[in-house]
């Protein structure tokens, strides 16, 4: 118990340090609205499980093992991050509509899919973090308790992210009267995903 309860405890506390899921969640939802950001966030969830299951078997040592993988796939993830940021500048049609048309929901949906799978730093994350708390003499075997504890933090940090798109989204419903503050926004958005994207390509790994 004391294990799980240091877990938990670590958990919550990286789920509340703006990280780049959330920030992603919310630059989503400033540039999109609350829909987006809540199918961004979902996205984001779903492409978690993707290095869940990565690291539950192994496969997340192949960061280690072969750095080249590990710099193509960040690049690539970097590269992805800011060509969505820039293509909320250009986009000018956004300022016209008060709601998303579908399409635009289900692209949310899967860009942020993308995102999250093209982001080598959480299979780090959950290969460097997961391992501490796994009990070698516990009844389930140590896969099946990487994935239970992967689920969990996956679950923790949806949790925090769904609140970010929430908050944004107050504050957007107050500014959704002037087109001016929905461009405002809308760049704002854009700006947070295009740094986002360079903090990926140049961050310490």
């Amino acid at each position: 118990m004391e294990l799980y309860l240091a877990f938990a405890i670590t958990t919550a506390t990286f789920a509340l340090i703006p990280g780049p899921a959330m920030l992603y969640a919310a630059a989503r939802t400033l540039a999109g609205g609350r829909r987006a950001g809540l199918m961004a966030s979902l996205g984001l969830h779903l492409g978690g499980y993707v290095h869940v299951i990565a690291a539950a078997a192994g496969l997340a040592l192949l960061f280690h093992a072969v750095p080249p993988l590990f710099t193509a796939m960040k690049l690539a993830g970097a590269a992805y991050l800011v060509w969505l940021g820039l293509s909320l500048f250009r986009d000018r049609d956004n300022t016209k509509r008060p709601t998303l048309v579908p399409l635009s929901v289900e692209r949310a949906f899967v860009q942020s899919i993308v995102v999250e799978v093209l982001n080598p730093k959480t299979a780090i994350f959950f290969l460097a973090f997961l391992p501490q708390f796994v009990d070698a003499s516990a009844s389930l075997p140590v896969w099946a308790q990487l994935f239970l504890l992967g689920t969990i933090v996956n679950l923790t940090f949806s949790a925090v992210d769904i609140v970010c798109v929430l908050f944004a989204s107050a504050v957007m419903s107050k500014l959704q009267r002037s087109r001016r503050s929905q461009r405002i926004m809308q760049r704002i958005g854009g700006s947070m995903l295009v740094a986002l994207g360079a903090r990926l390509a140049f961050g310490d790994r």
